[in-house]
């Protein structure tokens, strides 16, 4: 089976990530990628929680990321197709910059993705004191639905149901699409209204106990069964090793939920592909 095309995977230029831009491209060469984007944070305002997460931590370096992104692109050009693309953290506060930084730069592919909510990080313990799992689940579903009707300069929005690989507790607590029915059905109207699609995210099928990407499977149907079609394959890799993680299995899974094939995109314009 040919693997689709990698559209989320991030490298040093991201400040979460050190694997060096060529080894990622490296790897994705070996497995038999032919294209692949790379999505590099950018997180404004993201709040000072530890001492080993600076400000401005996840505001990358432009103008090394253009240079590696040129001169990487043009020496494997016979080998693979690279994109340069962005993932773009969202929250209400932060709209008027994040616009003014997507169109100030070419870039081929923008994933909009909610990794902080109500200014917090859920992926450390601190954010779920206080209140349930499904209260805390439902928080963040409702603020991903007030960030995407505020700001739509993204193609795809990344990782919908996020959130739910850092529960605390997994053992403990059955997380359900179905229960936040309601909201994610606004969620997928409202992609759905704006043009925009979700990245098929593979990440998560690496977690223990995990056997659904994000989103999950039944929030993937939903959405096609809703009129959606635009879907993007990512692993979200940090290490060269994850590049196309779990690209099989996610193949199996969009046919599964309808769909026949994939995008990708070239100066914000997509293309489909079908499965082969």
């Amino acid at each position: 089976m040919k693997l689709p095309a990698d559209y989320h995977m991030h490298s040093e230029i991201s400040g979460d990530c050190t694997a060096f831009m060529e080894q990622m491209i490296l790897s994705s060469i070996s497995k038999g990628i032919k294209e692949i984007c790379f999505t590099e944070h950018l997180d404004y305002d993201y709040p000072e929680i530890l001492p080993d997460i600076p400000k401005g931590c996840f505001e990358p370096d432009m103008p090394k990321y253009i240079s590696l992104y040129n001169n990487l692109s043009q020496k494997y050009k016979d080998k693979i197709t690279i994109k340069f693309g962005i993932e773009i953290g969202l929250q209400p506060q932060i709209v008027n910059k994040n616009k003014d930084f997507v169109s100030s730069y070419p870039f081929d592919f923008v994933i909009g993705s909610i990794h902080l909510c109500e200014h917090d990080d859920p992926y450390y313990p601190d954010f779920w004191k206080g209140r349930s799992v499904q209260d805390t689940l439902r928080l963040f579903f409702e603020d991903t639905l007030k960030n995407i009707e505020v700001f739509d300069n993204f193609d795809v929005l990344g990782h919908l149901d996020y959130i739910v690989r850092y529960i605390p507790d997994k053992g403990l607590y059955n997380y359900s699409p179905r229960d936040f029915d309601d909201i994610i059905t606004k969620i997928l109207k409202t992609l759905i209204s704006k043009g925009k699609g979700l990245d098929l995210n593979t990440k998560a099928l690496k977690y223990p106990n995990t056997n659904q990407p994000n989103p999950h499977s039944y929030i993937l149907e939903k959405y096609g069964r809703l009129g959606g079609k635009i879907i993007t394959f990512g692993s979200d890799a940090h290490i060269s090793e994850d590049t196309a993680l779990y690209f099989d299995k996610a193949v199996a899974i969009a046919r599964k939920c309808g769909f026949n094939g994939y995008y990708t995109f070239e100066k914000r314009e997509k293309t489909f592909h079908p499965f082969t």
